[in-house]
């Protein structure tokens, strides 16, 4: 019979949670078409300053990810709602640990896939997605969002719609980050 000793079975252990942990990061990137990949500190820096100083109403973030824009997100609007959807259980479990260990009153951290909640409520709505994601999201703000939201996307546009404002940042791959109004139902 082999004996273990404990500093080998925490070593086997770490190495099946990551393992474990790689496979269902793998595996919702498949099933979502993005990976949780979270935002460069110039991109995050980009999208908080262009969000309006003046909002007062609920913020949502489609496709939390880890809760890296988040959490700065409630801290600049502590009046405000901020609401952050993640589907991929690993990213959302990070951010509920980090909601538990350093909670924000105004932050809500929800397990749904943002194409099958309402978003009609939002003032304002940031995401992080891929190209086939903007185009299903798109077509989502136009059904039921209020003309005029504000809308903040990092890195990918809404091919269809057009943009306010075009942050390019002078990073390596010169990041843009996309400001819109969802257009008015008489152009959609």
């Amino acid at each position: 019979m082999v004996d273990l000793s404990p500093s080998l079975l925490l070593g086997a252990s770490i190495v099946l949670a990551a393992l474990a942990s790689s496979t269902l990061v793998v595996a919702y990137s498949v099933r979502t078409g993005i990976s949780p990949m979270p935002s460069t500190s110039k991109a995050r820096a980009q999208v908080l300053a262009a969000l309006p100083h003046d909002n007062a109403g609920p913020l949502f973030e489609l496709g939390s990810g880890w809760g890296t824009l988040a959490f700065p997100m409630a801290d600049l609007f502590p009046h405000c709602q901020v609401i952050a959807y993640e589907l991929s259980p690993l990213p959302y479990l990070v951010s509920r640990c980090r909601q538990r260990f350093f909670p924000r009153a105004n932050l809500s951290i929800r397990r749904e896939n943002f194409l099958e909640v309402s978003l009609a409520g939002a003032s304002v709505i940031v995401c992080y997605l891929c190209p086939s994601l903007m185009e299903r999201l798109a077509q989502k703000l136009e059904a039921e969002v209020r003309p005029g939201t504000l809308v903040i996307s990092n890195t990918f546009s809404f091919r269809k719609w057009s943009s306010e404002k075009v942050h390019v940042l002078t990073d390596l791959y010169a990041t843009r980050v996309y400001v819109y109004r969802v257009p008015p139902y008489s152009l959609i």
